[in-house]
């Protein structure tokens, strides 16, 4: 891919990103979800080949739709803006972050418990302050990555068609990548496909908020505390990301009523208030840093084929 051909629309995408926000009506995943639910009610069986044929088809489909957009003269360019400003959210994840901390500001609890219940899929209607700032910087960590890093990462490796890709799995593991009774087996393709075009993107934002925070505590807590974690690239990212802040996440969480011991992450205090901008300021310089590189690599990489 020519370097202006990725440079142009990654830049304009951010860009969009910042003016305008997530859309708040017709995004197309919500009609991607409602395509699913439609592929879910037709081909679902309790099996591992229904959830794979499921997953084939929704996906060979569209990312073969839009390697077809990217080709046409001109307007490719235009889908790929849009393909990949559809794929990304910082505005939205840092706009949601910043709700909780004005909800701590106006001293209304049950303000910020409102705010991070529409970030994390864990009860927040317990959660005292610490809590509720501990689940929103986990939050942010791990959607730096989710919604930003890894579609980024896509776009580089395949242009729309790799956006597309992703953003689609992501979805499905989102909607069946359950462990229980129904999605267990039918939901396990999603879920593995999200793990396997998430792993490089983890480390990758990983190394970025290591590089970005404290090096030295971000490294010792990815190297032992990652592996504890039970997803195999969230744990990077939130050891990488609580460490280089040098705060503690993880701990006990209710999900679905149950409560969950989960392992501690980080170093030095407890999350609070203050680690909520800190987590979101972390994961905007990250992005200018993953700009700044593709760019430049991009150009380098132009620049020595021409002179070759």
């Amino acid at each position: 891919m020519p370097a202006l051909e990725l440079i142009v629309p990654m830049l304009a995408a951010v860009s969009l990103d910042r003016l305008l926000g997530e859309p708040r009506r017709f995004h197309p995943l919500a009609g991607f979800g409602q395509l699913t639910k439609f592929v879910e009610k037709h081909c679902y069986r309790a099996n591992y080949i229904s959830g794979v044929l499921s997953v084939c088809i929704l996906l060979i489909t569209l990312c073969f739709f839009a390697f077809w957009l990217q080709q046409i003269q001109v307007y490719g360019l235009l889908f790929a803006v849009i393909g990949l400003y559809f794929a990304i959210a910082p505005r939205s994840l840092a706009e949601h972050a910043m709700r909780v901390t004005a909800a701590f500001a106006a001293d209304d609890l049950s303000a910020a418990r409102a705010a991070v219940s529409r970030m994390v899929s864990r009860d927040t209607t317990q959660l005292d302050e610490a809590g509720v700032s501990r689940a929103t910087v986990e939050s942010v960590l791990e959607n730096g990555n989710d919604a930003i890093f890894a579609a980024l990462f896509w776009f580089v490796v395949a242009g729309l068609p790799g956006v597309v890709l992703y953003r689609l799995a992501n979805t499905l593991d989102a909607m069946w990548g359950y462990r229980n009774q129904r999605y267990n087996e039918f939901g396990w393709a999603a879920a593995r496909l999200d793990d396997v075009l998430n792993y490089f993107p983890a480390r990758l934002t990983a190394l970025s908020y290591t590089l970005l925070g404290n090096t030295r505590s971000a490294w010792h807590c990815w190297r032992r505390q990652a592996p504890v974690w039970d997803s195999p690239n969230a744990g990077p990212v939130m050891a990488a990301g609580a460490g280089a802040l040098q705060v503690k996440l993880g701990g006990a969480a209710i999900y679905h009523g149950q409560l969950e011991q989960r392992p501690e992450l980080g170093c030095g205090s407890v999350a609070n208030r203050a680690d909520i901008v800190r987590a979101v300021r972390l994961v905007r310089h990250t992005l200018y840093l993953w700009l700044a590189v593709i760019s430049l690599g991009a150009l380098l990489i132009e620049g020595f084929q021409y002179g070759a």
